[in-house]
């Protein structure tokens, strides 16, 4: 999942230890080894901002005065090195880094049992090859720093290690073939977010203790070892975002006390194995955005545990199963971008803590189930872009609280239902549909709206005057209908204190016309936009130069617009401009400078105008297209300019 609880393990066990080390009575001073070593350690760091080894004094006693440092009271020797860059200091936690390199001297602390260097985020260099004789070692993190290079092959040796942290580095390379041959006692395994490469081992089944296993965010390839599924014990098995290839072993199935299962974002192939249905602990699958094909095997109903199904972005098949609607825990469901057919399984209705079901893009038919009705926590339904033919929206659906609807390309035709105005729905798509009519006044009753897309359709006229009334409006789509009048009505709606300010606009292909308010920009309810497209109305007059306040522009899209004038040197102020596109308009003059040179900029073209004049000089390549069809414009990439 997208959640990961390395941080907070690593807290737990931060206190853990540092009651340990407390709870030691002191009666040898540090043995001199150790305390070289150290201090080797120390000098190889270049910058220490909290003074974490601001206590580690030559000739003071590293056990009884250096923070961070535990030792046998017996002989002196070191067991315990603590200084991460996340720890609690009086119940507030403390964020801080560390700049240096690892000492291979840390090697001669040979009764070290804990080293936690974790989270100090500017550590460089390699692990050193002299950690592998730390052979009574049992916790090892040095997560979260800027590591480099493999994993040093010296550690398969480390047979008493219990957790091992290499996590959110940059490591390369291969896992060391033999690496986890010997680790028979470890627990927790945590490798995520490296550059890792190669494939898993297949010993990887003999650290028949492992509980938590996190490769997420490598480049590992090959497949998943079919040894995985004796790793019983095993209760989060994380191997997204990499490359892995083949099929989901069947072995899988033997992990009786897994809790999350995370192979999503790889190349997986084949069905998903029906020994699924033996992992009665899972409570979070997450497959999606691989290459899985086939039908969910019915045994998945006997996950009653599982909360999230995530399958979405595979190419799975067949019918929805039934038995669906046994697992009684489910919170959301998401099988979006698969081939399923058939109907949505009525059974769905019993599972009554569900939230969210989203079985868009696929190729289910109607009618929905009017069984969802009882559903009484679903809050988001997206049905998307499957042949529903629904014709109208099911009225049984007022009786939701739904806070997201999405029917877009659902065979919709008709008027929008008027139960609409007292619904609570924040996010509304009904898109691409057959919607006829003009948009009715009680829209503006809609306060909850933050999302409205009712874009390819065929509304016309005006919008009504209550369609100010949605202060909290963030994103509207109306692009593709056949609606008219002025505009004013969408850029003077009323917004709240922090909320309904517009992030996007898209009004493009209806009959509006303009001209373009010449104060558009400094409108409160317009200071976050992010993305206006208007093009393709007969808005006609110039372009404002107010746009060039919009701090927060990416997106400007006017093309034929019939606008005409000049293009306003103003522009040049929405520093956060991407795209501008003022093409098939009647535009003159020049082209100002400025905004050919805007830092974001990637996309810009102004052909088919009446431009002239030098095209300025600009960084990024523009092709000769984007200026064409201006007979007055000359410079690279056109023709030179003429004397």
């Amino acid at each position: 999942m997208a959640n990961h609880p390395t941080k907070y393990l690593i807290i737990l066990l931060v206190f853990h230890f540092n009651s340990f080390e407390f709870g030691i009575r002191q009666s040898r001073a540090c043995h001199p080894t150790d305390s070289e070593a150290l201090l080797d350690f120390k000098r190889r760091i270049t910058s220490d901002p909290l003074k974490l080894l601001h206590s580690w004094i030559p000739h003071k006693d590293c056990c009884t005065t250096w923070e961070g440092i535990a030792c046998d009271p017996s002989s002196g020797r070191v067991l315990n090195l603590t200084r991460p860059g996340l720890y609690s200091d009086s119940d507030s936690p403390v964020d801080t880094s560390m700049s240096g390199t690892l000492s291979p001297f840390l090697g001669n602390l040979s009764s070290l049992q804990v080293l936690n260097l974790g989270n100090l985020k500017n550590l460089k260099g390699h692990i050193p090859s002299e950690l592998g004789k730390l052979t009574k070692l049992r916790h090892m993190f040095l997560n979260s720093n800027d590591l480099e290079g493999s994993i040093p092959s010296s550690i398969e040796g480390l047979s008493q290690l219990q957790s091992l942290f290499l996590s959110n580095n940059h490591l390369t390379g291969p896992i060391p073939q033999n690496l986890f041959k010997k680790m028979t006692s470890l627990s927790q395994l945590w490798l995520a977010e490296n550059m890792l490469s190669g494939s898993i081992p297949p010993s990887i089944g003999t650290m028949l203790e492992l509980r938590y296993l996190d490769f997420h965010e490598n480049n590992f390839s090959g497949s998943v070892p079919e040894s995985i599924g004796r790793l019983q014990n095993l209760v989060r098995l994380d191997m997204s975002k990499n490359q892995l290839s083949g099929p989901i072993p069947s072995s899988i199935g033997n992990l009786s006390n897994l809790m999350e299962l995370d192979l999503n974002n790889n190349r997986l192939h084949g069905s998903i194995p029906p020994s699924i249905g033996n992992m009665k602990s899972l409570e979070f699958i997450v497959l999606s955005d691989n290459a899985l094909s086939g039908p969910i095997p019915s045994s998945i109903g006997n996950l009653r545990k599982v909360r999230s199904l995530i399958l979405e972005n595979n190419n799975l098949s067949g019918n929805i199963p039934t038995t669906i609607g046994n697992m009684a825990s489910l919170v959301s469901i998401y099988l979006s971008n698969n081939t399923f057919t058939g109907k949505i399984p009525p059974t769905l209705s019993r599972l009554e803590n569900l939230l969210t079901l989203d079985l868009s893009n696929n190729r289910l038919s109607g009618p929905i189930p009017p069984e969802l009705a009882t559903n009484h926590n679903l809050q988001d339904l997206d049905l998307s872009s499957n042949p529903l033919s629904l014709h109208t929206i099911p009225p049984w659906l007022q009786k939701l609280s739904l806070f997201r609807l999405e029917l877009r390309n659902t065979g919709l035709v008709g008027h929008l239902p008027e139960w609409l105005s007292s619904s609570s729905v924040s996010t509304l798509d009904l898109s691409g549909n057959s919607l006829t009519g003009k948009l009715p006044g009680w829209i503006g009753n809609m306060t909850n709206l933050s999302f409205l897309n009712l874009s390819n359709n065929k509304f016309h006229s005006s919008l009504p005057h209550q369609f100010q009334n949605l202060s909290g409006l963030s994103d509207l789509d109306l692009h593709s209908n056949m609606l008219s009048g002025r505009l004013t009505r969408v850029f003077s709606k009323a917004a709240g204190f922090a909320l309904g300010h517009f992030n996007s606009i898209d009004l493009s292909h209806n009959n509006f016309s303009g001209p373009i308010d010449a104060g558009i920009g400094n409108l409160s309810v317009m200071g976050s936009l992010g993305s206006l497209i208007l093009s393709h109305n007969p808005l006609g007059g110039k372009i404002p130069e107010s746009l060039g306040k919009l701090g927060y522009l990416q997106v400007l899209k006017l093309e034929g617009n019939n606008l005409s004038g000049e293009i306003p040197e103003e522009l040049a102020e929405a520093k956060l401009l991407e795209t501008v596109v003022l093409s098939e308009n009647g535009l003159s003059g020049k082209i100002p400078e400025g905004i050919l040179n805007l830092g974001h900029l990637s996309e810009f073209n102004v052909s088919r105008n009446r431009l002239s004049g030098k095209i300025p000089l600009h960084k990024i390549k523009i092709p000769a297209s984007s200026f064409a069809g201006n007979p007055g414009l000359c410079g690279a990439p056109l023709a030179p300019c003429k004397d």
